[in-house]
């Protein structure tokens, strides 16, 4: 009945104008959110990150610096460290899903450093029962990668570093006769750091950072022979900070960042009616010249058409380009394309530190928003850091009112001085 009411309306439309012969009817899409594949890449992996807003490209070194920026080792001033992670998702429904990393790093001389890094997501257990006298089959799909980076200090100041990843993603359910294959594909990170000399002010010291890197720069792959290709969620992260030294026990750093996928916009998709003007009289006729009614006047329908915007399907380098220029709604668009973060961090004695971060994203891009505090506390060589979550968007976050924490072991810490 809708579609008949559309036919009409357009009729009459074409009836009363010069002669014209396509007519795009296009559907409401107040929301056009991206979309790709192995999204868990961009879940905060580590409590310290999260608590601030799901930050670290600009952030102070740690050893979780290779999730986030790796750049960041060659400031470190421990020699080297493990670091370890645990984050429940969807805690709140069940308990055996979650994301877990482990982290080493090593800064091998005032010059270089290098890092590797495991994180595996698993979506628990999954029964498949066929009827109450057959045993049950368990599924248990995941998701894991494994990364590798040098980092290299460029200048007193600034620092690159170059990470590889591989990316391995079993999601199918292998039941009955269907063939189950699994994703296999790598990523490249790039990123720079920048950390400023400590300067006096009237009644403080203070040092400014800055950083950048772009994530996950890989190819498409499928999840099923001869399915839809997904894009990497490829990631550029630009933020910068300032760290308050009050004196030699308190200080306060203030981080903020911005972050926008490279990945191409979705078009506006809807359908191309084709209507004819045989004798040029102004009128549109059918294909055998009789004026049009409501039975015939359609010549052609083309669903699926690109009313506005781009094809989003090119190959992974083209899109990273075409993803600052393709949004349907024009730079508008592209701007709400960006998410922020605003993140704070108190350290007293460098033994304990209190955090808190506001993180914010278009309501039309996802609407994720959310305030996050966390807490840290050093003993000895060990760091132990929690965050928790509150979600501030009518979306509900997977990790509302969850907690997370890390822990972290500093080898030969002091070795380097960098402060």
């Amino acid at each position: 009945m809708k579609k008949n009411v559309l036919i009409v309306i357009v009729l009459i439309f074409a009836l009363n104008s010069t002669a014209q012969n396509l007519f795009e009817i296009q559907p409401s899409q107040d929301t056009r959110v991206i979309t790709t594949g192995v999204p868990f890449l961009l879940i905060a992996p580590d409590a310290r990150a999260a608590a601030m807003g799901d930050m670290g490209v600009a952030t102070s070194p740690d050893a979780f610096s290779q999730q986030w920026n790796p750049s960041k080792y060659v400031f470190s001033t421990v020699k080297s460290g493990v670091a370890v992670s645990y984050t429940p998702y969807l805690s709140q429904l069940v308990n055996d899903i979650f994301l877990g990393s482990v982290t080493y790093f090593n800064r091998i001389n005032e010059q270089s450093a290098f890092a590797a890094s495991f994180k595996y997501f698993s979506l628990g257990d999954i029964e498949f029962v066929e009827d109450e006298n057959s045993t049950p089959l368990i599924q248990s799909p995941n998701e894991l990668t494994l990364d590798i980076s040098y980092t290299l200090r460029l200048s007193d100041q600034f620092g690159m570093a170059v990470a590889m990843r591989y990316l391995r993603s079993d999601l199918k359910l292998n039941f009955g006769d269907n063939d189950v294959t699994t994703a296999n594909t790598f990523g490249v990170d790039i990123t720079g750091y920048y950390q400023g000399e400590e300067e006096a002010y009237n009644d403080f010291n203070g040092r400014w950072r800055g950083g950048f890197a772009i994530q996950n720069l890989g190819p498409k792959f499928v999840y099923d022979e001869g399915g839809q290709e997904n894009f990497q969620p490829t990631m550029l992260r630009l933020g910068g900070g300032f760290d308050f030294i009050f004196d030699q026990y308190n200080k306060l750093g203030v981080t903020v960042e911005f972050a926008k996928l490279l990945v191409p916009t979705p078009p506006v998709l809807g359908d191309r009616v084709e209507f004819v003007d045989n004798n040029g009289n102004g009128q549109l006729d059918d294909p055998d010249g009789d004026p049009a009614t409501l039975d015939d006047e359609i010549v052609n329908t083309e669903q699926n058409f690109i009313i506005d915007g781009q094809d989003n399907n090119v190959d992974f380098v083209s899109g990273v380009f075409q993803s600052f220029g393709d949004a349907p709604g024009g730079g508008a668009e592209e701007l709400q394309e960006f998410t922020y973060a605003v993140g704070l961090e108190y350290l007293y004695q460098d033994s304990f530190a209190f955090r808190a971060g506001y993180f914010n994203e278009h309501e039309t891009k996802g609407a994720r928003k959310f305030f996050a505090l966390g807490a840290g506390f050093k003993y000895n060589v060990l760091n132990i850091d929690l965050s928790y979550l509150f979600s501030a968007s009518q979306v509900q976050s997977p990790l509302e009112s969850t907690l997370r924490f890390s822990l972290t072991f500093n080898l030969g810490e002091g070795e380097y001085t960098e402060y």
